[in-house]
């Protein structure tokens, strides 16, 4: 875990993420990357210098229209001491029962996202911090290059006007590998994703490819990351405060 919260400081500190007085919402999904991230931050709170509040939120899709026992991340965060907060949603049902979307995954997003800021408003909370690690970027800047057409990523701080809440993602240093590490060494409690389209969407073609670049050319993803780091993409350049 001590390499997983150096990452973090890195981000925290280079992009200005937390400043005191703020309360985080962090949303956890209950995969490696949200449960790490949720560890990391309130590890953090006892060096990092900067006073700040944690909120868990966790948004359940209800796949299936099946509630997902997530009685283990509340047990996660009592012994954390943070508060947890459990939405059930109809977005599963929404997404793939009513709407019978051919690439569900858009919609599902945009709707997860509204649904973690409005309960993060709810819970006084003016931060949002998400699990998007290091592979989750050079990912997302693929995608858009070859399926969209244009450069572009996620930022590792963005500000939502309309909801006049900063978007943080403090683990974008972090290897995905280097995360699963943790989480395994942690024995930190994981719940699997039950979503019928998990392992067969664009993402994960990008991510096998990536994979498969790097076996043939060792160092591919870190130069790809390199070229956004020195472009400056979308808030990605060195020593920006947003």
């Amino acid at each position: 875990m001590q390499k997983i919260l150096g990452y973090m400081r890195k981000a925290i500190t280079e992009f200005n993420m937390i400043q005191p007085g703020d309360k985080i919402a962090v949303g956890v999904s209950g995969g490696k990357d949200s449960v790490v991230l949720l560890m990391g931050l309130v590890r953090l709170q006892r060096f990092i210098g900067i006073d700040y509040q944690i909120v868990a939120i966790t948004l359940d899709p209800c796949f299936g229209g099946q509630e997902t026992d997530y009685s283990t991340i509340e047990s996660l965060c009592k012994e954390l001491g943070v508060e947890y907060r459990l939405i059930r949603t109809q977005i599963g049902q929404i997404v793939f029962d009513e709407r019978k979307e051919d690439h569900p995954c858009s919609l599902c997003a945009r709707m997860r996202r509204g649904a973690l800021h409005d309960a993060a408003k709810a819970a006084g909370c003016n931060v949002v911090a998400l699990g998007h690690h290091y592979d989750d970027a050079v990912e997302t800047f693929v995608m858009n290059l070859f399926i969209e057409g244009r450069l572009g990523c996620f930022s590792p701080k963005s500000y939502l006007s309309r909801k006049e809440l900063n978007m943080i993602r403090p683990l974008v240093f972090a290897p995905e590998k280097e995360i699963r590490r943790a989480a395994e060494r942690c024995k930190l409690p994981i719940v699997k994703s039950k979503c019928p389209a998990d392992g067969h969407t664009s993402r994960q073609e990008i991510k096998e490819f990536l994979r498969e670049r790097e076996r043939e050319d060792h160092g591919f993803t870190f130069r790809l990351f390199g070229a956004m780091r020195r472009a400056g993409l979308d808030g990605w350049g060195k020593n920006q405060d947003s």
